[in-house]
């Protein structure tokens, strides 16, 4: 009986000793849980030969990135709320109605395709060697919004002529205007060079590299849609614009 009541005690020694590590095993399964999902958008997982994958971002998501996202989308406005780095809800909700009129997989996470979209850079296609966002777009895409570019801001500085280029596409992605480059440059009535015959003079050699600037995400207008000369507009709408700065004789608005 006293040797059975020895083995009995071991066992229970052995199972308590059983039960605790696969308590603690659970601890640190969930610790490391919460911590990858705080770190959210800007996590990188290392597979197994180097290959890296950014996880993207989605709700529960926070930093720069997120604020870049909810910038955009609320100058483009799809978004109300506080641009604040938290994908929250409202954040997806957005980017749902942007991806939907972008003809993007409307998922509400901002992916590389939807950054893109955006004009916004995100670190693994930076790391990952491609060239932004060229590539969705034709050489006649970049010839034509060259020539609008040219028109538009002849004798403006540098950061002028990309901050034209950015506008437009910038009405590529607003719920407000069309969905594609030429159907923004050849909407009626938005840019004087096609009523006067300005689309079709020489290009200066600048307008081409702003042109691709632009594309590439560059945007000194700051997610403007509109921008106009104050000097010579006679729209009394255009002066109720917000404006966001102002390059050389044109300011900026959303």
């Amino acid at each position: 009986m006293i040797i059975m009541k020895h083995a009995q005690k071991r066992e229970y020694k052995e199972f308590g000793k059983y039960i605790w590590r696969i308590m603690m095993i659970l601890l640190v399964n969930l610790l490391m849980i919460s911590i990858v999902s705080g770190v959210g958008e800007q996590a990188v997982i290392r597979l197994r030969g180097g290959t890296s994958v950014e996880t993207l971002s989605r709700v529960g998501s926070r930093g720069d990135e997120v604020k870049q996202i909810q910038t955009k989308l609320k100058n483009w406005g799809y978004y109300k709320g506080n641009v604040d780095g938290i994908f929250g809800e409202q954040t997806k909700q957005a980017v749902i109605n942007f991806q939907k009129k972008n003809n993007l997989t409307a998922d509400g996470v901002a992916g590389p395709q939807t950054l893109k979209a955006m004009g916004i850079s995100s670190s693994s296609s930076s790391s990952g060697g491609s060239s932004g966002g060229q590539g969705q777009y034709s050489s006649g895409d970049v010839d034509l919004l060259a020539r609008v570019i040219s028109a538009e801001s002849r004798g403006e500085p540098y950061a002028g002529q990309v901050a034209v280029g950015a506008v437009i596409l910038n009405r590529i992605s607003h719920p407000s205007f069309p969905n594609t480059l030429a159907g923004v440059i050849y909407q009626p009535g938005a840019f004087s060079c096609l009523n006067d015959g300005g689309i079709n003079a020489p290009v200066a050699d600048s307008a081409y590299k702003a042109a691709r600037d632009a594309i590439n995400g560059s945007d000194p207008s700051g997610g403007a849609i509109y921008y106009y000369n104050p000097e010579k507009s006679t729209s009394k709408w255009i002066f109720s614009r917000k404006v966001i700065t102002t390059i050389g004789k044109h300011r900026f608005a959303i």
